[in-house]
């Protein structure tokens, strides 16, 4: 388990992108496909709950890191991108814990 900010970030990060494929990908067509709606609603209020999260983990590691707002906003973006969160992963370790 990490213990830095950082640490911290990146690992929601990574949970969130995973929530987010998921909802995506396996709870839509669940949904649309074969009529399974409650596949929606549970993978939803994860990653509704996981994306506040994440949320405020990327305020406390802006503050820390001073990442600036375009850094940010550009991994906020991300967040809503399908995979976009392995494309701030990789960004991210490039800060020093």
């Amino acid at each position: 388990m990490p213990t830095t900010t950082m640490g911290k970030f990146r690992l929601i990060n990574t949970i969130e992108g995973i929530s987010f494929l998921l909802l995506l990908f396996v709870a839509m067509p669940l949904k649309y496909m074969f009529d399974y709606p409650i596949a929606t609603k549970i993978a939803g209020m994860t990653h509704g709950v996981l994306f506040i999260i994440f949320f405020i983990f990327l305020s406390q590691a802006a503050q820390k890191y001073k990442f600036g707002f375009k850094f940010s906003l550009v991994l906020f973006i991300a967040s809503i991108i399908p995979f976009g969160t392995t494309w701030s992963d990789g960004k991210l370790k490039n800060y020093k814990s």
